[in-house]
Order: structure tokens, then sequence, then C-alpha cells
């Protein structure tokens, strides 16, 4: 994966976004605030994007550099990157081993106030990277811990209801599957808003009509990991911005970033 990640570095790819927020950089690490919609590389999930995180953030300090973990395209927040294969290989062991701590926010349909819901995941196969795989995998273990920060009302009718509820939640995946936050989310009856594939498209419908908001109000805020080199503990902290925040003030869900 290194490999075909430096050579993806060598195409020339144009620019027509903001330089990438950088919250954190030394010699070896640099973690960004990825905005939501950017892919971290090239992907046959779409071929038209002119963008990516690794060439924008390559071109932006002038060097190469290796994504060691994923964040779904729609998702905003903390992204982690190094700068040589030596410590993409430690990194990239410790999301493995999950020794990693990562939290998310999320504006969800519905009051919900807190818990963890342990509920297997069946692995999601891509249609082209996984053709030849083992499609009788059984469900995957699979934890998330949620807890509300805020709950609002609005008073606008989806479906029979003369008003809507939402939560913003803190979301703490103690393991990594394949859209878990998303998943688990609907799995509670409380999804994500913004969410296409699991999501609910009355509640999507209505934040695009009356709040102008076309992604997915997922965003992951904070990131620790222990340097590759130094092995201290590093925390990282991505604010929200842009239409995520905006709309937090829009349904009056109070938001007070912590750093």
């Amino acid at each position: 994966m290194l490999a075909t990640v430096a050579e993806q570095q060598d195409i020339s790819v144009q620019s027509s976004t903001p330089e990438l927020e950088i919250l954190y950089q030394d010699d070896y690490v640099v973690a960004i605030n990825k905005p939501s919609g950017l892919l971290v590389h090239r992907s046959w999930l779409d071929t038209h994007a002119t963008e990516f995180a690794v060439q924008k953030l390559r071109d932006q300090i002038g060097q190469h550099v290796y994504p060691v973990h994923r964040l779904d395209r729609p998702t905003s927040g903390v992204l982690l990157f190094v700068l040589d294969k030596d410590s993409a290989r430690h990194l990239m062991q410790q999301f493995i081993d999950q020794t990693t701590e990562k939290n998310y926010l999320a504006v969800v349909r519905g009051h919900l106030d807190q818990g963890i819901l342990d509920y297997p995941l069946k692995y999601q196969y891509d249609k082209i990277a996984d053709k030849k795989a083992d499609m009788t995998k059984p469900p995957q273990e699979a934890v998330t811990e949620y807890r509300c920060l805020a709950k609002t009302e609005i008073p606008i009718a989806v479906g029979p209801y003369p008003a809507s509820r939402y939560s913003l939640m803190e979301l703490i995946p103690k393991t990594g599957r394949k859209h878990q936050l998303r998943r688990h989310m609907k799995h509670l009856r409380h999804p994500i808003v913004g969410d296409t594939s699991h999501g609910d498209g009355k509640h999507n419908t209505m934040f695009r009509e009356n709040f102008a908001i076309h992604r997915l109000l997922l965003h992951a805020a904070y990131l620790s990991f222990t340097h590759p080199k130094t092995e201290q503990k590093i925390e990282v902290h991505a604010p929200i911005t842009g239409d995520f925040l905006r709309v937090l003030s829009d349904i009056n869900l109070p938001y007070n970033f912590r750093e």
C-alpha cells in the first residue's frame, strides 16, 4: 500500500480548495483537519475526483506523506499522515492493535442519552476490491460507546410529527469496522443526519431544504496515539468548522470545542 500511495503522489492534482488545516506537525507526523467530501487518495469509488488529501498535503508541505488510517470521504476531522515508511508501519500497527483513541461528534435523529452498543457487524465487501474475497465471513465484533452532549427540538415537521428532535452525540468506537458508527447509529434507530447509505432520507431532505446541509454530520474530533519515534502520547483535537458548525447554531445544539 505504501508504494502505491508514493506512486500516486507523482500525479499532478489541480487544487481548487483552500489549504488544508494542519493540526499537528513535526519531523515525522502530520495531522490535518480533513474537510468533508475530500478523498484521502485516488480511488475507484470516484474516478471523477480531482483533489485528494495525499497530494494536497504533499504540495502544501513539500514532502511525500503516507496516510496511516482511513476516514470516509463524507466524514471530516483528524486525519493522520507520516513522512517516512518506518513511522508508517509503526503507526499503522497501532490502528490494527486498536491502541489509538478516537472520538467523533455526530448529529443524530431523535433524543438519545448514553450507553455502549456491542453489536457485531457483517463485513461490507467492496464490489471491485473484494471480488475474490471469502464472502462467508461471520459478523465481526463491533463496540461503540456513545454519550449525548446536547438535545434540541425544531418546529419543522418530518413525517407525522409537528416538530423534529435531534441530538449532538460523542461517539467513541472501541473497534474499527467499516462504517461502524453510521451502522451502529442506524441499529439504535438514531441515524446520523446526512447519511445517504444508512440514514433517514426524509430528515436528510429536510436538512438540505431548510439548512443547506449537503454533507454527513459526522466529524472525527479527537485522536491520540503513541509517537513512532519519541514514544510520547500525542493528542490531536480538530474543531468543527464550516456548514457543520453553522447548522449546530441554526438548530440550537450548543458546541464547545475542547483542546
